[in-house]
């Protein structure tokens, strides 16, 4: 495993939430990959001049360097803020001469004015805030904007949308760094969504379930993850527990916050999602796979949780290889 470097922008009128999001992922990265010798990121922070930055709200932000000394970073990630437009343009002039030699460039919310003032977004699809994307369209026409996604990732170069959208590119960079594990146990220790790939985070299934404190109630919840197409069910689950069914429920919903059934629910539907999206099995395959037996019963718990059916959650936000999926 290798470390990779992460350099943060900063000006003064930067929105702080753009900068501390993204910044609490990568800084919990390293609470379940690498170790002290080789962390997984390493993040800085530079101004021009590397002076210190009075952010949107009055924080003030000391940044590591000057953007003049700084090498090419493997991540250079562009807060926005109401200060985007106001921003020296030294600042604009660096972005168009450095970020080409950058092989991950991202913008949080309003970042991607600067990155469109640096001429870096023309001929691509982005995003940005929903209250920005008239704005952005109307005054670079050569980008193509996208108001719906939480996200876009377009070549080297990822926009997002409202500062909380931050977070979820985040999850996404470290999901292709180091694996959907670690992003998912990241979720679990931010308390935020579990992200899912691409355009879907707005379908995404809240990572509300708790990782229960005693062996045997974590164990279990392990191994229904694992064997979704086992019977699932309380009595089945509490017996493999070692605990009657009514102890197994209450200790359960205690430890984890939400019933047992809930969460089989949702480690469900996950698990589908993620089939419909990343392979191209056909639906009953995933109903079967998923342990909900018929595509009925997944179509309905689809309906109830998402509102679309599975056909029209592959058809919406399916990777292009998988469009055509098998019918089995």
């Amino acid at each position: 495993m290798r470390t990779h470097s992460i350099l943060v922008i900063l000006f003064d009128g930067v929105q702080p939430l753009d900068v501390a999001g993204p910044l609490d992922v990568f800084s919990a990265a390293a609470r379940f990959t690498g170790s002290a010798s080789t962390p997984p990121y390493v993040v800085r922070t530079a101004s021009l001049g590397g002076e210190t930055v009075r952010s949107a709200g009055g924080l003030r932000l000391a940044p590591d360097l000057d953007l003049a000394d700084v090498e090419d970073p493997d991540l250079l990630l562009v807060p926005g803020g109401p200060g985007v437009g106001d921003v020296d343009n030294r600042l604009v002039t660096w972005l168009r001469e450095r970020a080409p030699n950058v092989k991950r460039v991202v913008s949080v919310c309003t970042g991607a004015y600067l990155l469109a003032e640096a001429g870096l977004l023309d001929g691509r699809r982005a995003t940005t805030h929903w209250a920005s994307c008239d704005y952005l369209a109307s005054n670079y026409p050569q980008i193509q904007i996208d108001p719906s996604p939480i996200f876009v990732r377009d070549g080297s170069i990822s926009t997002s949308a409202g500062v909380t959208a931050g977070v979820d590119l985040a999850m996404a960079l470290v999901e292709e760094d180091f694996g959907r594990a670690v992003a998912h146990e990241i979720a679990r220790l931010l308390v935020v969504f579990l992200r899912r790939p691409g355009n879907q985070a707005q379908f995404s299934v809240p990572l509300s379930a708790q990782i229960a404190r005693s062996d045997p109630l974590r164990e279990v919840q392990y191994w229904a993850v694992a064997n979704l197409a086992s019977d699932l069910s309380v009595p089945a689950i509490a017996q493999r527990a070692g605990l009657s069914t009514r102890q197994f429920a209450r200790a359960f919903a205690e430890q984890v916050g939400m019933t047992p059934g809930r969460y089989v629910d949702l480690i469900r539907l996950e698990a589908a999602q993620r089939m419909l999206t990343d392979t191209r099995d056909g639906v009953i395959r995933i109903a079967r796979r998923c342990g909900y037996g018929t595509p009925e019963a997944m179509r309905r718990a689809f309906m109830r949780e998402l509102g679309v059916s599975p056909t029209e959650y592959r058809r919406t936000f399916a990777k292009s290889s998988t469009l055509n999926p098998d019918p089995r």
